[in-house]
């Protein structure tokens, strides 16, 4: 049988952390059937890898992607990067499973970050028919669902800070099965976002306990990365202990500059869970900054009932002055931004209502907007004129701690981004178009935190393995064809926070299941995608 295509005279990394070899690799019917000697005749087609990096397809742990798949199915972002395989549904919000009862304070919530045009109709209710909802469009990349616990609890209680009945916890209980039933790989928490963080420790771990039976995985955005990181890392091997589940923490970090080295603890944590039998690990992206919706901006209790209860609080003179003092309080327990970063390190990347504030900080914002002194005000004022649809950016990570959690053994690496495309606009994080190269090139290839075998087993065998993928991962015969080539001495990152819309360099081919997704660093419009579901 002749090949479909054969990779010559590239230096072959296989994704478990061995040194390279130069070796041929040839692919027929989506996956690898050979590695070794191949002669130029017996392929179709033959590609010259000479002085390429060839390696898995690079696997992005954590990212969002499912929000935005259908306004952008060939997500460019993502593919020109090397990413062959997304892990999607993280930080608690999936787009299903959805109620009838509460499907506008799901999609109102979700608002901000799912393009607004006709190829998201919201006719699906589940997981699985979002996932045939995205098949039937096509994808350049595969696809791996979590499902949100938040999009849970919208669906079983809308967003009512009350604890769970019985009634609605049997009702989540269910919901969660039969999303693992439909292939979801685990569930995900935002413990941050309401209606995550209405959510007792007790209520979490009593609908965890529906991922032992599938041995699912539980991936976390903590409930706190700052002030309270430490017992927030403790909630989640907490519910690891008790199920004995693999528990994933997402983009590990210290917020704020009064947390900063408290990470050197919780990976000591970590590693002490490890060695008591507890299947613990985490991801993080190559940047000092986070970025996330403004609604996060605002104390627990004003998110209850949905984004139009806040809103109607943002122009409550009782309300607004309890949120300026819970926003003063020292030592809360909630996520802080404000408190954590300052106005001054908090810059709008994409507000579609006012979109000539993109690039802009808070504070700048809040001293051109505020009618009074108080620069609360200003920005209660804000986010009412533009009813919270509006992402940002904050810069509040320490470089020395982020190297840290690269570097760690237990850690994987992951973007955290939405998919994207030029066209889309605004100013978002750069990690949407830059993570996998800049971690290659500034931490890996010039930084040397790692051999380069290392980095690519962090962004390739380590995150398949942890989500349970058996044929992905790897440069291995029988496996699906998911192939990353790139310059080693020309791969870096180009996307910035001024100007994030620009693809990375050095990365000429991306192969997924057998197709050329990119040829010579131009995206073919090819969408050989599948949806990846759990065994």
């Amino acid at each position: 049988m002749k090949m479909d295509l054969a990779i010559r005279n590239g230096f072959l990394f296989d994704g478990t952390g061995n040194p390279a070899v130069k070796a041929d690799m040839g692919i027929a019917d989506g996956r690898i059937v050979r590695i070794g000697r191949i002669d130029g005749t017996e392929a179709e087609r033959t590609l010259d890898a000479s002085g390429l990096a060839v390696c898995p397809g690079f696997v992005d742990m954590h990212n969002h992607g499912d929000n935005g798949i259908l306004a952008f199915p060939s997500a460019d972002s993502h593919i020109m990067q090397g990413v062959t395989t997304s892990v999607t549904g993280n930080c608690g919000e999936s787009m299903a499973p959805l109620d009838d009862g509460t499907i506008e304070l799901a999609r109102r919530y979700v608002a901000p970050f799912v393009p607004p045009c006709e190829a998201v109709d919201w006719s699906w209710r589940t997981s699985g028919e979002y996932m045939r909802a995205v098949a039937a469009v096509g994808t350049a990349q595969n696809l791996a669902f979590l499902v949100g616990q938040g999009t849970i609890r919208i669906a079983a209680k809308g967003f009512a800070s009350s604890r769970a009945s019985a009634a609605e916890m049997a009702h989540m209980k269910a919901l969660l099965r039969e999303a693992l039933a439909d292939g979801c790989f685990g569930l995900s928490s935002g413990l941050i976002y309401p209606p995550g963080s209405f959510t007792g420790t007790e209520e979490l771990l009593e609908l965890a306990g529906e991922l032992a039976p599938a041995g699912a995985l539980y991936a976390t955005h903590l409930r706190n990365e700052g002030n309270y990181l430490a017992e927030s890392v403790e909630e989640a091997l907490e519910l690891g202990r008790r199920w004995n589940v693999p528990v994933q923490l997402s983009h590990h970090k210290a917020l704020g500059r009064p947390n900063w080295g408290k990470v050197r603890h919780t990976l000591r944590m970590m590693e002490e869970a490890r060695a008591e039998g507890i299947d613990v690990c985490c991801d993080a992206y190559p940047y000092t900054a986070a970025s996330t919706t403004v609604t996060s901006l605002l104390p627990p209790f004003a998110l209850e009932g949905g984004v139009e209860e806040t809103l109607r609080r943002l122009r409550e003179p009782e309300a607004r002055r309890r949120m300026a003092e819970e926003i003063r309080r020292k030592g809360c327990q909630w996520e802080n931004w404000i408190a954590d970063a300052g106005l001054e390190n908090i810059v709008l990347s994409e507000c579609s209502l006012r979109p000539e504030v993109e690039g802009k900080t808070l504070r700048e914002i809040v001293g051109t907007h505020a009618a009074g002194a108080d620069p609360l005000d200003g920005l209660f004022d804000f986010l009412a004129e533009v009813r919270c649809l509006a992402k940002m950016v904050i810069f509040a990570i320490d470089e020395e701690d982020m190297k840290a959690v690269l570097a760690h053994p237990l850690s994987c690496i992951a973007s955290d981004a939405w998919v994207s495309a030029p066209s889309a606009g605004g100013r978002p994080h750069p990690r949407g178009y830059g993570t996998f190269p800049r971690f290659l090139r500034r931490y890996v290839l010039d930084g040397k935190l790692m051999t380069l075998q290392e980095g690519i087993r962090k962004i390739t065998s380590m995150p398949a393995f942890r989500l349970g993928l058996q044929d992905r991962g790897l440069l291995r015969e029988g496996f699906r064809a998911d192939v990353t080539l790139f310059d080693p001495y020309r791969i870096c990152d180009h996307a910035t926070f001024t100007d994030p819309h620009r693809f990375p360099e050095g990365i000429p081919w991306v192969i997924v299941n057998g197709a050329v997704v990119v040829e010579e660093g131009r995206l073919t419009g090819r969408r050989p995608g599948m949806i990846l579901r759990r065994a």
